[in-house]
């Protein structure tokens, strides 16, 4: 107790105000009060000693009532300090400006005088949770979309309607009721369909940003989606059209991402392309069968397209997170550098050579370099003129408009791409250059003779094409959804800037998922390439004045008509300058791989550095597949050792702080370490995963102090500071069920020896974790609910407690003294 005489009237009153505030906002203080805690003001005629708020281990704002100090009282000086003065202090309020008591706890943070519970505006703002009063596994399965939604609402906790019928709901259904939302099942159509959420938002002003983004779009990436069927995946050229007629206006209507543009990209077109040229090489499908290498490629993506709509209708958004930088920037950089050896043959006029030389054209990039270097010499000069040409002036126009943008952002309309097609096509048929030996596109059509088809991928003709593309496609599925995600995050949901755009759309990576699967499906219906969000694309379309997904749709419609009217116009193009673009592609996939080579050399990475080796090694001196397979099962490996590891900590006290305690094995030698007990700290939930090797942690931190340590080094850390265990559960937010089995083994095994164990730090009794405890019966075996404790200085005097009370129990002549 303190020395100190009680504190006054006033001062007995904001502390009771602090005591409402903070029993009513512990989990969320108030910055302005975290950032300034004034000292209050005292009355002239009054002093004394005024109780402080202190700040515990969790960073909650709680009373100190045990500790308390002599306050110097400082006038404010500042309007800041008496604004501030005045939220915390209620001196000299004669009353309540709500109430007319000034005796109550009506103030600016305590209870307004309508926050009564059982008013219909208590408490109505905050939201919460419905006590459900266990577990609902209708809810658990099928969601609150289904389940509120089309079901209605019948499952979860029961509650009474006002004329006396009994309803079941869950939370969002509680929620909607509890705050007034009507139309409850429609609020998830347009949730999970947010075209009837950003349709009418629409506005005209809109719609010219829309049309020149889309018209910007179309120049750029018509030819290039040409390029990446013909020369890539290895299909008539209207196939990538394809990939722009249905993937852009299925993810408008679907897609969470106003400004994400869908379309084919160059690492999916590449491993359709492999597909394709697996199936030649088996003999399954003819070199010029044009027709059945389409039908490949429409596998491969409706099959890309399933497993990502299955991914999102059981919500496995999370994937994205599986993939490792390393292992995307190594293979995407090796993707470029195979695409860029690659495309030097037809850049060189080679591709009769190759075709003759036997397995070169399906050979390795090894291969193919070697295979260059001996018939270079062979090359056909006008098509190596055209191609690198073209190169050159792509890549000049793309460096001047990186430096030109910041000042004059109109450069980004010019259309360079669409120019340089535009005049090789018209140069080819004005010099003839066709005749003198220079490829061009000729006709293109479709395989079928019409403009569009729809042919079902998933018949059982084509299943083994469907076993031959599972991997792959679940590979294009991934890369696809994280490139997709990557863009996405980067662009933002619907919130605007300064109020302009579609408001209100959150971005969702399982809605993503379902968007982007529905788009491949049907697209692989149609025989189009993998289409996925680009970021490069999108941030054109946004650059360019696209505000709202009518971008995408105007995109569709630009490339219907384009597959209806302007096919003819594309003869004369050359398939040199269509190389070339694909080259600059495939630079891009290359430039950004210094970057991450320094980053990762600056903070001595060497384990990424060594992954991201083997993953190019493997793709460029072998194959993509045993690229994709080494690096998936890195990754996987890297993600369960991640995952199985546990993290405990042993802790020690930081020298003159008061209940302070820090790591031991970052810095030993700055703390102190408490004879007799073994304080370990768990940062985080104890599930299967990362129990299984937790005793032998444990163990390593009783014999050696840290878990760093090689379990044949002898023991060095004493046996008598092993007599009480102190285990730090703050951190251990969950609790499954072979996570508590271990635990309580451990606390046998610790009882058993006569060690005492402790328990600081616990969530509170109601919570799904204690109740573990209690129901697996560790807070029997422990001694009860007194080894659970608030924090670790507590259970260290009580440590001490029972220490000495056990030492006077077996020695009585002791203790009559």
């Amino acid at each position: 107790m303190s020395a100190n005489p009680p504190p006054s009237r006033p001062h007995s009153r904001s502390h009771s105000r602090q005591s409402s505030f903070h029993g009513r906002f512990v989990n969320q203080p108030s910055r302005l009060r975290q950032s300034h805690v004034a000292s209050p003001a005292e009355p002239p005629e009054e002093s004394g000693n005024v109780q402080n708020s202190s700040t515990d281990e969790s960073g909650t704002l709680q009373n100190s009532e045990e500790s308390t100090g002599t306050l110097a009282s400082k006038a404010p000086t500042s309007v800041r300090d008496k604004v501030v003065d005045g939220y915390f202090s209620v001196w000299g309020r004669s009353s309540c400006n709500y109430c007319g008591n000034g005796e109550c706890e009506h103030g600016l943070l305590s209870p307004r005088a309508w926050d009564d519970p059982t008013t219909e505006r208590g408490n109505g703002s905050y939201g919460g949770k419905l006590d459900s009063h266990g577990g609902d596994t209708m809810h658990s399965v099928l969601g609150d979309a289904v389940t509120d939604g089309l079901i209605g609402g019948r499952v979860g906790r029961e509650d009474q309607e006002d004329d006396g019928a009994i309803q079941k709901m869950s939370t969002t259904d509680w929620l909607a009721r509890k705050h007034g939302v009507i139309r409850r099942r429609t609020m998830y159509l347009t949730y999970y369909i947010p075209l009837f959420q950003w349709i009418h938002q629409y506005k005209w002003s809109y719609l010219r940003g829309d049309l020149i983004a889309a018209l910007t779009m179309a120049s750029f990436y018509l030819p290039m989606s040409l390029s990446y069927a013909a020369n890539l995946a290895h299909t008539p050229p209207i196939n990538g059209l394809y990939s722009f007629v249905f993937n852009p206006i299925l993810y408008a209507v679907l897609g969470s991402c106003p400004q994400m543009v869908v379309g084919p990209e160059a690492a999916g077109s590449l491993l359709v392309g492999q597909i394709v040229r697996t199936s030649i090489d088996q003999g399954v499908t003819g070199d010029q069968d044009a027709m059945m290498q389409a039908r490949v490629a429409g596998v491969v993506t409706s099959m890309a397209g399933a497993i990502i709509l299955i991914a999102g209708i059981t919500r496995l958004g999370f994937l994205d997170s599986v993939l490792s930088r390393p292992f995307l920037r190594g293979f995407i950089s090796a993707i470029g550098f195979v695409i860029l050896v690659d495309q030097l043959i037809p850049e060189l006029g080679l591709n009769k050579r190759a075709k003759h030389a036997g397995s070169v054209s399906h050979g390795s990039s090894i291969r193919k370099l070697i295979f260059l270097g001996k018939d270079v010499k062979f090359a056909h000069r006008l098509t190596a003129g055209v191609s690198f040409g073209s190169f050159a002036i792509i890549m000049v126009c793309r460096s001047l408009k990186k430096r030109m943008q910041p000042r004059y952002p109109f450069v980004a309309y010019v259309p360079d791409r669409f120019i340089v097609v535009v005049l090789s096509a018209v140069f080819t048929w004005r010099f003839g250059w066709d005749k003198k030996g220079l490829e061009i596109l000729g006709n293109i059509k479709s395989t079928t003779g019409s403009s569009f088809n729809f042919h079902w991928p998933f018949l059982p003709a084509y299943m083994n094409h469907i076993q031959e593309a599972m991997s792959t496609s679940f590979l294009i599925a991934l890369l696809g959804f994280f490139e997709s995600s990557v863009a996405a995050k980067s662009l933002g949901g619907g919130e605007g800037k300064h109020g302009q755009g579609i408001q209100g759309m959150t971005l969702s990576a399982n809605r993503e998922l379902v968007a982007l699967g529905v788009a491949n499906v049907v697209g692989g219906c149609s025989m189009a390439l993998p289409a996925f969000g680009g970021y490069g694309r999108s941030k054109v379309n946004a650059s360019t004045g696209g505000t709202t997904p009518m971008s995408s749709v105007f995109l569709s419609l630009i490339t219907i008509i384009c597959v209806l009217f302007l096919l003819p116009y594309f003869h004369y193009l050359p398939k040199a300058v269509l190389s070339s673009m694909i080259s600059v592609v495939a630079y891009s996939l290359i430039e950004e791989c210094p970057h991450d080579i320094k980053f990762f050399v600056n903070i001595r990475g060497w384990s990424e550095l060594t992954l991201m080796f083997i993953i190019f090694a493997a793709t460029v001196f072998y194959s993509l597949s045993l690229g994709i397979a080494m690096g998936i099962g890195l990754s996987l490996l890297s993600v369960i050792r991640h995952a199985t590891k546990p993290r405990i900590q042993i802790l020690g006290r930081v020298p003159g702080s008061d209940g302070q305690f820090e790591n031991a094995e970052d810095n030993p030698q700055a703390l102190e370490f408490i004879e007799g007990c073994l304080i370990v700290k768990m940062p985080e939930p104890l599930t299967f995963a990362n129990t299984g090797d937790l005793k032998n942690r444990l163990r390593r931190l009783e014999l050696y102090g840290t878990t760093a340590a090689h379990p044949a080094l002898p023991r060095v850390r004493a046996a008598e500071h092993n007599q009480n265990i102190i285990f730090d559960v703050h951190g251990v937010t969950g609790l499954d069920g072979s996570g508590t089995q271990v635990l309580a083994e451990i606390v046998d095994g610790y009882v058993r020896k006569g060690t005492r164990v402790f328990f600081c730090r616990v969530p509170k009794t109601n919570s799904p974790v204690f109740k573990m405890f209690e129901k697996s019966g560790i807070v029997e075996r422990c001694g009860g609910m007194r080894h659970f404790v608030k924090s670790v200085d507590e259970a260290l005097r009580m440590s001490e407690l029972e220490s000495l009370s056990e030492f006077y129990r077996d020695n009585p002549e002791r203790s009559d003294g």
